[in-house]
């Protein structure tokens, strides 16, 4: 028989009998279903790589933020977050005050996309151990950090919904 052949068999749509999953809690749900983008990823703060790490710093306690984006063409190429200041500055900031932000921060962090199950954020903060995770549009530019605080109001909510 050839790929041309007429005598194939009906199609037959895989789909036909699918049942959509049944959730019996509601937060279940909301972790399966609902995009990371229902988090509340914004607003975000944001600097170049090329940022110093003083002014990088600045930006952290005006916006009273732990953690940045660090964007390069409306690219994410790295975050600076309060753990990289401790670990990386905090010892040496009259030596590194000057340097470039790229010179401290972690470069090429985990993401997660907008339109990812709002759980796939819970798993990756989990898996990695990172408390602030980018959240990402489908061209990779950045719409938005998920942070424990903005995870905990998530879950709050969808967990009142459990009644």
């Amino acid at each position: 028989m050839t790929a041309n052949s007429n005598d194939s068999a009906p199609f037959e749509d895989p789909l036909e009998n699918y049942d959509p999953p049944r959730y019996d809690d509601p937060l279940e749900q909301a972790l399966a279903e609902e995009p990371a983008s229902a988090i509340r990823v914004s607003p975000v703060a944001t600097v170049s790589p090329t940022t110093t790490v003083a002014d990088a710093l600045a930006v952290m306690h005006d916006d009273d933020v732990g953690c940045l984006l660090v964007v390069d063409d409306g690219k994410l190429v790295g975050l600076l977050s309060v753990r990289d200041v401790l670990n990386n500055v905090a010892e040496e900031y009259a030596a590194v005050k000057a340097s470039p932000v790229s010179e401290v921060m972690a470069s090429n962090p985990v993401f997660a996309y907008d339109t990812d199950a709002s759980g796939a954020v819970l798993s990756v903060m989990a898996a990695s151990g990172y408390r602030h995770v980018p959240v990402l549009d489908s061209d990779d530019r950045p719409v938005g950090i998920a942070s424990p605080q903005r995870v905990m109001d998530f879950l709050v909510t969808h967990f009142q919904d459990r009644s």
